[in-house]
C-alpha cells in the first residue's frame, strides 16, 4: 500500500524554513538490496517520487521506531529515503531506548543493522486510538475487544495468520499472545475505568483518564524533544478529524483560540494526521467526498491554530467488504 504525506505549509517558526515532507511509502519494497541499493523499476520509483519532498527525499514508515523484518520480510531503505518513527501506543513503553535520534543517518534498524535512511524529525503519535478497531487476522473484523480479566481462562486466541478463528460471543479475544490490534483504541489504559477508554476519551467525562493519557503523552514528546525531534503529529486518527482538534488544544493548552505552547517541548503537535480508506474506487461512491471533508477539517483548525502546519495521510487504501458507517472495521470479504 501507497503511503501519501500532504502537507499544506506555512514558513517555520523562527527558521524560515518552508518543509515539504511530500509522498512516500509503507511495506515491503522489492528492488532494495541489503545494502540499500535500488536498482530497476524501484530506482526509478524513487526518482520519480523525490521530486514531491522539499528534502529531495522519500518518507517511509511502518507502525514502529526503526525499519525491521517483519512477517520474514525486510525492510530495505536506501539513502533516499527519510524513515518517520511511529510511537504506536499511549503508553511511553520502550521510547527511550528504542527512537533513535532525530537526523541520524546510518543508524540501526531493528534487527541491529546500519541502515541509509535519514531518521525524520516528526514523530507521528499513536495509531488509531479513535476507534476500537479489531484483532487482526483470523479474527479481523470479529474479535473487537479483549478480554476482561473474568474471561481470561476461556478467552479464545487470535492468530495473525489464518482464517476462521471465533471470538466469544460479545466480541472478546486474546489479542495480544499470537496477533495484535490494528490500533491503540482497541487496548484498555491504566488510569482510566472502560475497558476500551480511548475512542470516547472526550465524551466520557472521566478527567483522571484524559490526565492519564495526556501525561503519557507528554512523557513520550519529552523523551522525542531530547533526541532533537523538532515536529510532533497529532494521533493518527482513523476517521474522526474532531478528535485530533481536541487533542491539539489540550496538549498545547488552547482556550478561546489562544494556546499556551506551540511547541514539541510541551507536547504541542505540528501536524494532524490521519488515514483514509475507500470501499470503492468510484467516485460516484461518495468515498472521495471523505477525503475531501477529512481536509477540509484539517484546514479549519489550520486556520485557527497557524501553528498547525498540515496533514500526514500515512494510510491510504481500498477495503474488501462492504461499506460501513460507523468505525471503519469490516470482516474481509464481508
Amino acid at each position: 500500500a501507497a503511503l501519501v504525506v500532504e502537507t499544506r505549509e506555512h514558513a517555520a517558526t523562527g527558521g524560515g524554513e518552508n518543509l515539504q515532507w511530500g509522498c512516500g511509502l509503507v511495506g515491503l519494497l522489492p528492488g532494495i538490496n541489503s545494502s540499500g541499493v535500488a536498482t530497476g523499476d524501484t530506482r526509478r520509483l524513487i526518482d520519480g517520487i523525490k521530486s514531491s519532498s522539499s528534502l529531495r527525499k522519500v518518507n517511509y514508515w511502518n507502525w514502529d521506531f526503526a525499519p525491521r523484518i517483519t512477517d520474514g520480510q525486510p525492510q530495505y531503505l536506501s539513502e533516499d529515503f527519510v524513515f518517520m518513527p511511529n510511537s504506536w501506543g499511549i503508553p511511553p513503553g520502550s521510547v527511550s531506548q528504542q527512537l533513535r535520534p532525530a537526523g541520524a543517518v546510518g543508524f540501526l534498524d531493528g534487527d541491529g543493522q546500519p541502515c541509509p535512511a535519514e531518521m525524520a524529525t516528526v514523530l507521528l503519535g499513536p495509531n488509531e486510538p479513535d476507534i476500537s478497531g479489531s484483532c487482526m487476522g483470523d479474527m479481523m473484523g470479529r474479535c473487537t475487544a479483549p478480554c476482561t480479566t473474568e474471561e481470561a481462562d476461556h478467552c479464545p486466541a487470535a492468530h495473525l495468520h489464518g482464517a476462521g478463528g471465533r471470538p466469544l460471543d460479545n466480541g472478546h479475544c486474546n489479542c495480544w499472545q499470537f496477533s495484535h490490534a490494528t490500533g491503540c483504541g482497541f487496548w484498555p489504559l491504566e488510569g482510566c475505568s472502560r475497558l476500551q477508554p480511548l475512542p470516547t476519551l472526550w465524551e466520557d467525562a472521566e478527567p483522571s483518564c484524559v490526565s492519564a493519557v495526556m501525561a503519557a503523552w507528554k512523557n513520550t514528546t519529552r523523551t522525542a524533544v531530547q533526541k532533537g525531534y523538532q515536529y510532533l503529529s497529532t494521533p493518527l486518527v482513523a476517521e474522526d478529524i474532531g478528535y485530533a482538534r481536541k487533542w491539539i488544544e489540550l496538549a498545547c493548552g488552547c482556550s478561546e483560540g489562544r494556546c499556551a505552547c506551540q511547541e514539541a517541548s510541551c507536547g504541542c503537535p505540528a501536524y494532524v494526521g490521519f488515514h483514509f480508506y475507500g470501499y470503492d474506487c468510484q467516485p460516484e461512491q461518495g468515498d472521495y467526498d471523505t477525503l475531501q471533508q477529512r481536509l477540509d477539517a484539517v484546514a479549519r483548525i489550520m486556520e485557527d491554530y497557524p501553528f498547525v502546519k498540515g496533514a500526514i495521510i500515512n494510510e491510504v487504501g481500498m477495503l474488501n467488504c462492504a461499506p460501513v458507517d460507523e468505525n471503519p472495521i469490516c470482516v474481509p470479504d464481508g
